[in-house]
């Protein structure tokens, strides 16, 4: 097997290409005889008229190679024409040559749309196209008369291009042309419009293979190719008959559209339960295309990153395709994560881009979580409360409760305010760090925290009840209030 790149898009030839290509060169010079357009009097048809002249074993060896030559570069151009396309796209497709022909593979991670698939499809006859027709312009004014190897080679480049090109786009399975009126019948009708297509392509290889055989000669090995090409349509239409196969439009139904649309107003409104929940039916429907699992995926992960889920968020988001992911959403998931590094880094742009003042904040808490607190309280606009709160509860979401408790205190250098004594205190009693609590609500009381009921109901403090220090800071709360 021969590897190598054609600039960034691998390419793999395997021996069976470079096979058939010599047998297909043998063959023509075993057909030169049943050629009569072919002029005897130029190279290297002359060679050949005499099977046992000097000429003619060194003659045949040179048209093979000859033969090899033009079925590679054809094959490379006409696939280079649908990688290319590709890399256009944003893909990152290989080549393979075998046999007489090729592959490209474009190594997407999601369906290709069909508007693309349709436009890289043809790229490849296109290429094979333009191609045949430089070599007969350069055949007719580029080169002498007399220099006959290069004028056989051009020649046999034209015509191979040009009947490769339009073989090509033929309406059969396998081949671009199939492909191309498979993809728009599909999009323009759905499941009718495919079903359409390989009945085209049935019948066009039934006639194919009636011309095949009532010729004079017949022609089997042409039969036998449109025979093949005849039955994979007919196991396509069996597929969808059985129901094995199911084909859409790629357009999402209006109930579909409807519901995706309902999960990002719930999203909006903060009922991430119910967006949830209508993101995952859509995922599940069978009649997602491509486009609305985007959506679902984005919606999907900012419902995980609400609830303080970094790991599923960032899972969600990198299904998204064909619409951009937030940089602040990114970041919170790493943040969420504890990975701080990344996470800093996306904060710094995403205010760079957005200019607003939560993701100011947020990128500040990043900075004093990172132990950059000066640089944090530098930047124009910052709060230090909002700054100190932002730092500390990604750490509180995620069960580090000591760390937490630390940055909250931290703050209280630097915004002595309730808030955050009460934040440390309920970061304290989750660590199961009862004095501290303790020692941070008395804190929150000297700075006008006097909420008994909303204390008393807090989850947070549940580690503290019974505590006689807490039942104890809890009545005197209740007291000042009824006082």
């Amino acid at each position: 097997m021969l590897r190598f790149r054609l600039g960034d898009i691998p390419v793999e030839v395997h021996l069976s290409h470079l096979l058939f290509s010599a047998l297909l060169g043998v063959l023509m010079v075993h057909e030169v005889h049943g050629m009569p357009a072919l002029d005897p009097n130029v190279w290297p048809y002359r060679q050949l008229q005499e099977p046992g002249g000097p000429e003619y074993g060194r003659t045949a060896l040179l048209v093979v190679l000859s033969w090899v030559f033009i079925v590679f570069v054809s094959a490379l151009v006409h696939e280079a024409g649908h990688a290319l396309m590709l890399r256009a796209f944003g893909y990152r497709p290989s080549i393979t040559l075998l046999w007489l022909g090729g592959t490209t593979r474009p190594n997407a991670p999601t369906p290709i749309p069909w508007h693309k698939l349709v436009v890289l499809t043809a790229a490849g006859p296109l290429a094979g196209l333009m191609l045949g027709l430089g070599a007969l312009a350069l055949r007719r004014y580029g080169v002498a008369e007399d220099a006959e190897g290069a004028r056989f080679l051009l020649f046999w480049f034209y015509v191979a291009n040009i009947i490769w090109a339009l073989f090509n786009l033929l309406p059969v399975p396998t081949l671009d042309g199939g492909t191309i009126v498979s993809t728009l019948g599909t999009r323009l009708f759905g499941q009718a419009g495919f079903i359409g297509a390989q009945l085209l392509a049935l019948v066009l290889c039934i006639a194919v293979i009636a011309f095949a055989f009532t010729r004079h000669p017949p022609n089997p090995l042409l039969g036998l190719l449109f025979g093949l090409y005849g039955l994979h349509a007919l196991r396509l239409l069996l597929a969808i008959w059985r129901g094995d196969l199911k084909v859409s439009s790629g357009v999402a139904p209006k109930p579909l559209v409807r519901e995706m649309q309902q999960a990002e107003a719930d999203l909006a409104s903060g009922r991430l339960d119910e967006a949830r929940q209508r993101g995952l039916s859509v995922l599940d429907s069978d009649e997602c295309t491509p486009e609305l699992a985007s959506r679902a995926h984005h919606l999907l992960g900012w419902v995980a990153l609400k609830n303080g889920q970094g790991r599923a968020s960032l899972d969600h988001f990198s299904q998204v395709r064909r619409q951009p992911v937030e940089t602040q959403a990114l970041a919170a998931a790493f943040s969420l994560l504890g990975d701080e590094f990344r996470a800093l880094a996306l904060w710094e742009m995403a205010w760079q881009e957005t200019r607003n003042r939560t993701v100011l904040h947020e990128y500040a808490g990043s900075l004093i979580r990172s132990e950059r607190v000066q640089k944090a309280l530098l930047l124009p606009g910052v709060d230090p409360e909002t700054a100190f709160l932002c730092a500390e509860r990604p750490l509180f979401i995620r069960g580090a409760y000591s760390e937490a408790a630390a940055i909250a205190e931290a703050g209280l250098v630097h915004a002595p305010v309730a808030r955050l004594a009460y934040d440390a205190a309920c970061a304290h009693a989750r660590a199961r760090h009862k004095n501290d609590a303790m020692r941070m609500l008395r804190r929150a009381s000297e700075l006008g925290f006097h909420d008994a009921h909303y204390a008393a109901s807090d989850e947070d403090l549940a580690p503290l009840h019974g505590h006689p220090d807490f039942e104890q800071w809890l009545a005197g709360l209740q007291e000042s209030v009824s006082a």
